[in-house]
């Protein structure tokens, strides 16, 4: 499975793409990230907060976050991090997921992805 060549050359788009999405498929919640941003820390918090797994994508250890960067640009039209996903689909970045829980609209999301995955 691994090209030890891709550390090197980097991923082509379509590449960070698939592998984006095949990440974002298999898990409930992703949040793209980097290990020093304070928002990517606000928006961890908030879930580790609600007792949420979640999958986090560090950019700025990752081999190909450069790559993954400019995919996630590509698909969300948003560059800047964290960007989170829920059930698949993009929710923003910490402010629009801190916003969708004071509204009360976060934990019916979740719910909805983990009753389909339990099935």
């Amino acid at each position: 499975m691994g090209n030890s060549q891709t550390a090197f050359v980097g991923l082509s788009n379509d590449a960070a793409v698939n592998q984006i999405q095949d990440i974002i498929s298999h898990n409930c919640v992703v949040i793209f990230s980097k290990t020093t941003c304070p928002y990517c820390k606000m928006a961890k918090k908030l879930f580790e907060g609600l007792n949420v797994n979640y999958t986090a994508v560090e950019l700025d250890i990752n081999t190909n976050g450069r790559q993954f960067q400019d995919a996630l640009e590509q698909m969300t039209g948003g560059r800047t991090v964290p960007r989170v996903f829920i059930n698949g689909t993009c929710v923003g970045g910490a402010t629009d997921t801190q916003k969708l829980h004071e509204e009360g609209r976060l934990l019916p999301l979740i719910n909805q992805c983990q009753m389909k995955a339990n099935y």
